[in-house]
């Protein structure tokens, strides 16, 4: 789901150049807007996947606990 959001941002990018180019500020405003929230939106999903890994590998590194804890 990150490179998508990476594909977008540089498609995004690209279009916000062609607008600045052709002297549309506002449409290239818009489409840089656009661009930066799909890339942070990239970030967010791999720091989501890093995070959702180490709990893994957190979780399989702990000892098994016993349930009742007055024994």
């Amino acid at each position: 789901m990150d490179r998508v959001f990476q594909i977008i941002a540089v498609c995004l990018a690209g279009l916000a150049g062609y607008f600045l180019w052709s002297r549309n500020a506002d449409a290239a405003f818009a489409a840089a807007v656009l661009g930066s929230v799909s890339f942070l939106l990239s970030i967010r999903f791999q720091v989501k996947e890093r995070n959702r890994i180490r709990e893994e590998e957190r979780v399989k590194a702990e000892p098994d606990q016993p349930l009742d804890s007055d024994q």
